[in-house]
């Protein structure tokens, strides 16, 4: 089986996603974020205040080649998309699946959690706007796209196990 990628905004269900797909195909999942801190030995919100946003991209794009890419699926950040090298990457080695899920589902989703460095700050909401829609065109570049606003990780596990035969 060839790698599968799972690309959409923050709150979207990359995670879960893979998790779910992990336990029934019985193959491991890999979070590019997770991985990015175990490598560097520092939390994203860390490295995004000390080195700042570039040097998290780059350690990116770095987690992103050294995952093996057979047998396993691939939760990735939600702005991996944003430097093409990643996309063209993701579409060399594997499936890549888009987990669209609409703004105002996101904000609900994301409430409460502190951990997002681009969100910090006021106007969560005009935040994840803005960055949704500069990443919209770029998520859609992926070989397949899901809703997963409002519907159930099973099913979305589903449609993905579907898709992949």
């Amino acid at each position: 089986m060839r790698a599968i990628y799972l690309t959409g905004f923050m709150g979207s269900g990359k995670t879960t996603i893979a998790e779910k797909l992990s336990f029934e195909l019985t193959v491991p999942t890999i979070d590019t974020d997770d991985h990015i801190e175990q490598v560097t030995g520092k939390a994203i919100p860390d490295i995004f205040a000390s080195e700042g946003e570039e040097a998290f991209r780059k350690y990116e794009s770095q987690s992103l080649e050294s995952i093996p890419n057979k047998n396993i699926i691939i939760s990735t950040g939600g702005g991996i998309i944003l430097k093409e090298q990643n996309r063209e990457f993701m579409k060399k080695h594997g499936i890549v699946i888009y987990l669209h899920c609409d703004p105002e589902e996101i904000l609900k989703r994301l409430e409460g959690d502190s951990s997002r460095p681009l969100l910090k700050g006021d106007n969560r909401k005009a935040k994840i706007e803005s960055i949704f829609s500069e990443r919209l065109s770029l998520y859609r570049e992926a070989h397949f796209e899901i809703d997963t606003t409002n519907r159930s990780v099973s099913e979305i596990a589903e449609e993905i196990q579907d898709i992949i035969g």
